[in-house]
């Protein structure tokens, strides 16, 4: 630590993250994107192998891996290490200093990555993440490296960087041990029928009994297995949440956050968008196309998006929010959409 110059930046970072105010459906359409489609599919094919043993050894559905991988750092892209993160060590040691509300969350976690480093299993050279210390494929604090990881290619350490091994097996435990996820079961199912009751818990032929059905027309798999209702937008899609749906969402605490996962995953299997509309989704989800020229629109006209992947982060959701701000849109929320689009093109 003698040498470590605390980045007091993270300090503006956690007062003033930036808000973007997303309706649920911008928050889908813009996690569940056709990118993170697209490259989920080659990826559950790249490493098929991989996957398959992890789903043996913990019994994870390796398409909601793929979905947690794809969400959490856009697959790994080495671009996202690069422009995104930051070392870890001297944002830990200016939260543990300047942070006196978690003052001992983050002094733990800033030991448990010395502890990591000690142990050799990185670098503070290689140990970069996001400004609150998440780091590699996955997107791990040191806490959950530290406790939870799995030296999966049994290199004599653990790692969420390099290759996705140690990530993936070690997510898939997280999952395990403190999500309780459930082999063989899905995370639920979107639904039609559903008149009360949100909230509360029954068995899938409870809800049948109760005139739920699936909205794909299939019918529940597992009858005796208990799912709450949730309607996340008053007469929009309604869901039928099990376990394992609370699973992912210990991996993060949002149920937007594992809705997007559990979707995410569905549409990487190979399976359609939701049945039912929102009532406020103005618009479809707009392709990799569609959104790569947005970015470059928008890059040609002064408002730098970070790149012109086809990937919609922070920096894109910024300079939409600034363009949207300068010509007078309504509402200025920072969406990447077809509203905007057609709105650029009449600028160039």
């Amino acid at each position: 630590m003698s040498n470590v110059r605390p980045d007091t930046s993270v300090l503006d970072r956690n007062r003033n993250q930036p808000e973007f105010g997303e309706q649920l459906w911008q928050y889908l359409n813009r996690r569940v994107s056709d990118y993170r489609i697209t490259v989920g599919r080659e990826k559950a094919k790249e490493y098929g192998s991989l996957l398959s043993r992890v789903e043996k050894d913990y019994g994870v559905d390796p398409f909601l891996m793929v979905a947690i991988w794809g969400i959490e750092s856009a697959y790994g892209d080495p671009d996202v290490q690069k422009n995104h993160m930051r070392p870890v060590i001297p944002s830990l040691a200016a939260l543990a200093w300047g942070e006196p509300r978690r003052r001992a969350y983050w002094e733990q976690e800033l030991l448990n990555a010395l502890v990591i480093v000690d142990r050799g299993w990185s670098t503070p050279q290689e140990m970069r993440g996001s400004w609150a210390g998440a780091m590699g494929h996955t997107q791990w604090m040191p806490e959950v490296w530290l406790n939870v990881g799995v030296d999966y290619d049994r290199d004599g350490r653990v790692s969420p960087f390099g290759k996705p091994d140690d990530a993936i097996a070690g997510t898939a435990q997280f999952l395990l041990e403190r999500g309780h996820y459930r082999r063989g079961e899905h995370w639920g199912y979107e639904v039609r029928g559903a008149r009360g009751g949100e909230g509360g818990q029954r068995t899938y032929e409870a809800w049948s009994k109760a005139g739920v059905t699936r909205a794909d027309e299939h019918p529940f798999p597992l009858p005796k297995t208990t799912a709450k209702l949730w309607i996340p937008v008053a007469r929009g899609p309604a869901f039928l949440l099990g376990p394992n749906f609370h699973a992912v969402r210990s991996y993060n605490p949002s149920n937007n956050y594992a809705l997007a996962i559990v979707h995410l995953a569905d549409r990487i299997r190979g399976e359609g968008p939701f049945v039912q509309r929102f009532p406020d989704a103005e618009e479809r989800t707009p392709t990799l196309a569609e959104v790569q020229e947005i970015q470059k629109r928008l890059t040609s006209l002064g408002f730098d998006t970070g790149g012109t992947d086809g990937r919609v982060g922070n920096d894109t959701m910024l300079a939409v929010r600034n363009f949207q701000r300068k010509v007078g849109m309504e509402p200025a929320d920072g969406y990447a959409g077809l509203k905007l689009l057609t709105r650029l093109r009449q600028d160039l």
